[in-house]
């Protein structure tokens, strides 16, 4: 009995955090599952990190039954921080924080857009297409941020968003990210595909027409 009561580890209870998601949302549905405070996680995450979005690892976490919201913030900073440093240090040898941060954003834009994991270098290479000719990104993703994550864009939304995430009313990125990042899309963010493209349209199969001129592409809305 002395044996397991000093032995002992605190039950464990999983929650997942999926690619694309808001940070807010999932903050959120951390409360709820374990009895915490949104306020208070929400506060704790801004006052440890610089970081508005992005930077939350998405992924399956083991987190201890009764934990408190500073040290589940805590716990999930401290692992997001080995993350991405790791991965990038891999491909670049040396961790540079604002190249970090620029992939990051861009990143999270292709997360939002791309159907499929095979998709992102494609949507990846629209965004520096569009980036080179000094276009507005005009992607509907970058409108997804914060408690928005899951509201349909309509034109009227694009219309009343005047924050510096409307990439309809602003040119260049987004000042951060909008929403967490899998390895597949940073890695498209670093890497994209080397094409013309310009614009894309979700078509029949749930997947994206890619196009590098206007009236091709409307031609592909059409159909």
């Amino acid at each position: 009995f002395l044996y397991k009561l000093s032995h002992s580890k605190a039950p464990l209870k999983t929650i997942t955090y999926v690619p694309g998601e808001t940070k807010e949302l999932f903050l959120a549905e951390l409360a709820l599952n374990f009895n915490l405070s949104y306020d208070k996680l929400l506060a704790e995450y801004t006052a440890k990190t610089p970081y508005v979005d992005g930077f939350l690892v998405p992924e399956t976490y083991y987190i201890p039954i009764g934990i408190n919201e500073k040290h589940v913030i805590h716990f999930l900073l401290s692992h997001a921080k080995r993350y991405h440093k790791e991965v990038y240090e891999k491909i670049f040898g040396e961790f540079n924080e604002a190249k970090w941060h620029k992939f990051l954003v861009i990143a999270s834009i292709i997360q939002k857009e791309a159907a499929n994991a095979e998709e992102m270098p494609l949507v990846s290479s629209v965004i520096y297409n569009r980036l080179k000719k000094d276009m507005k990104l005009q992607m509907d993703g970058t409108l997804n941020y914060g408690e928005y994550s899951h509201i349909k864009i309509t034109p009227a939304r694009i219309k009343e968003d005047t924050s510096a995430y409307n990439t309809y009313l602003h040119k260049g990125l987004p000042p951060h990210a909008i929403g967490s990042v899998s390895k597949e899309a940073f890695i498209a963010a670093i890497f994209p595909k080397n094409t013309n493209y310009l614009y894309f349209v979700k078509n029949k199969k749930g997947e994206h027409t890619f196009s590098q001129t206007y009236e091709t592409h409307l031609e592909n809305i059409k159909q």
